[in-house]
């Protein structure tokens, strides 16, 4: 039967020196995923920065490099071990998006990065609202899911049936999240406070191709990967 959600999981914890390992020069990781999300923050020196399920830092390394102060947190005790080592500038914890962001005052940063992590959230609405709350009122929050195009081609069935998943990815990864269409998403956000200023999908950059040649053409031409988008606080709404 399949589960109804993903709840707490050692998922990332368990293969989180593996995942840096791979992530640092990775084509998915280095030349798709990051690159778009940091053009999507823009200038960040300066500026405040939430890192919503920072993993070991690879994000938070480059924002901090580029003049950002950056506060991070992560499910997996181990990922925000990795990324206090990996970018001692920066400030992390352990904390789960499930609960609240207790610890961070209202309209208190300037940005928010949520990459590639939204489908491991069963209540991804109360979740968005609470990066909402703590994100000032110019702020934007940029983030990153699996293409639901790319997941529908793979996994088969109804396309709008929001279901979860449970998989084992090549490295022998076993991850469990949720699979839903790019609608839900787009309510969920508008639900939790926020209205779309830009969604893109990358294609990745020329560097990848040195890396995997098949995956750089399959993205180039088709929705397999991920998407990005950036949104902002929905200034209407009273909160």
């Amino acid at each position: 039967m399949v589960p109804d959600a993903v709840g707490p999981h050692p998922q990332y914890d368990e293969f989180a020196d593996e995942f840096v390992d791979h992530a640092s020069n990775s084509l998915y990781n280095a030349h798709y995923d990051r690159p778009t999300c940091l053009a999507l923050l823009g200038d960040v020196a300066g500026k405040s920065v939430l890192d919503a399920a920072c993993g070991p830092g690879l994000y938070a390394e480059e924002l901090v490099a580029r003049g950002a102060d950056v506060t991070g947190f992560d499910q997996s005790p181990r990922m925000v071990e990795l990324a206090g080592q990996r970018v001692p500038a920066g400030r992390f914890r352990v904390h789960d998006l499930a609960d609240p962001l207790d610890w961070l005052p209202d309209d208190s940063v300037d940005l928010v990065l949520f990459a590639l992590a939204l489908e491991y959230v069963d209540d991804r609405t109360r979740a968005l609202a609470e990066l909402r709350r703590v994100l000032r009122p110019d702020g934007a929050l940029v983030l990153s899911r699996m293409h639901p195009t790319g997941d529908w081609l793979r996994h088969g069935g109804n396309y709008f049936d929001v279901r979860v998943i449970d998989e084992v990815w090549s490295r022998g990864w076993q991850v469990r999240y949720w699979l839903a269409p790019l609608e839900r998403t787009c309510e969920e956000l508008h639900d939790a406070g926020f209205l779309i200023e830009r969604l893109l999908e990358p294609r990745p950059s020329a560097a990848a191709a040195e890396i995997n040649r098949e995956d750089f053409d399959r993205l180039m031409r088709e929705p397999t990967g991920f998407l990005a988008i950036r949104a902002v606080p929905d200034g209407r709404r009273p909160w």
